[in-house]
């Protein structure tokens, strides 16, 4: 009996807390010694039943149950983090690969849209060259314009060195051209320009002026008509360059602006202007001759100067009406 209840406080000894705390002890008396003497404890009388073996059996089970549940667990959240792992580098690759994609499509596209401007642009240029018409300038009539033009300084020279009798010669001259170069521009094939068209009047507009100031100085012609024909000549230069501007296609740079081979507009002058040209040279020849002839303040020149100012106010005011000046040049069909 002694050796039985040895062998059972070993066993009591061996159970682990779990189990320590599940066993029913029925002896009071038994229970007051375990907790006097939990090592030295020669006997303990115990009721251990079977249902409470049983039930620690059962607990055993329960926990190796709950410990197979766990690994199982365990295993299967491995499992999760490798796919969800490799599901992030499968993503990542994903987006890399889509970005490279879409940053070749935009490479691309880009190229296409470069290629589409140039393209549109050239294409722009060769609608600008098409209406904007280029011509030959070097033609004969342009040349006697041009050499108008540049004799004009010397002849107004000339006449304030009281130098009459040359300044008399060249304004023939001057004048033999100015009716050349309409001339030739009517009868010769190729001969007419546009340009010709506001170089012709501008020469004139330019000898005249010249004229007109220099014969003032000389105290020949009135300051105020010579005013008055200035200023009318300044308006219709300046009406020109703003046609020229308006006429002229974009872009409007300087170099297309005063490229002369782009036609963009052609001048129509009023019978009343050519009119008024023809008595304002009539007026400055025969005053030039004045002191050549000896006729200087003849009352003819002075009724002169009242029709140039006539005409010229009238011619004035002829461009200001007329709606066929000019005419903007297009594309020729």
């Amino acid at each position: 009996m002694r050796f039985k209840t040895f062998s059972f406080v070993k066993q009591i000894q061996t159970l682990s807390s779990h189990q320590y705390s599940t066993l029913k002890i029925q002896n009071v008396f038994a229970r007051r010694q375990i907790a006097k003497y939990p090592v030295k404890l020669t006997s303990i009388v115990c009721v251990y039943s079977s249902d409470n073996k049983k039930h620690l059996l059962d607990i055993d089970k329960q926990r190796e149950a709950l410990k197979d549940v766990l690994e199982q667990r365990k295993s299967q959240i491995k499992v999760t983090e490798q796919r969800l792992r490799q599901k992030g580098v499968e993503i990542v690759r994903d987006l890399k690969q889509q970005k490279e994609i879409t940053e070749h499509k935009f490479k691309k596209k880009k190229e296409h849209l470069v290629k589409d401007i140039l393209e549109t642009k050239a294409k722009v240029r060769e609608k600008i060259e098409e209406v904007v018409e280029k011509e030959n300038v070097f033609t004969v009539p342009n040349i006697l314009c041009m050499a108008r033009i540049a004799m004009s300084p010397y002849l107004g020279y000339i006449i304030l060195q009281d130098n009459y009798n040359l300044a008399l010669g060249l304004l023939v001259f001057a004048g033999i051209t100015d009716v050349l170069d309409g001339w030739i521009a009517r009868n010769w094939e190729g001969q007419s320009s546009k340009m010709g068209s506001f170089l012709d009047p501008m020469a004139d507009k330019i000898l005249i002026a010249t004229l007109f100031i220099s014969l003032t100085w000389q105290d020949l012609i009135p300051l105020s008509l010579t005013l008055l024909i200035v200023a009318r000549d300044a308006a219709l230069v300046a009406a020109g360059f703003v046609i020229r501007y308006i006429s002229l296609p974009p872009p409007k740079t300087l170099s297309r602006y005063f490229d002369v081979t782009h036609a963009t507009a052609q001048l129509a002058p009023t019978f009343i202007s050519k009119m008024n040209t023809a008595v304002q040279l009539l007026l400055v020849g025969t005053t030039l001759a004045s002191p050549v002839f000896g006729y200087v303040d003849h009352p003819a020149l002075t009724a002169l100067c009242g029709l140039t100012a006539a005409s010229t106010v009238v011619s004035a005011i002829s461009y200001l009406i007329s709606k066929d000046t000019y005419k903007v040049l297009k594309k020729k069909l």
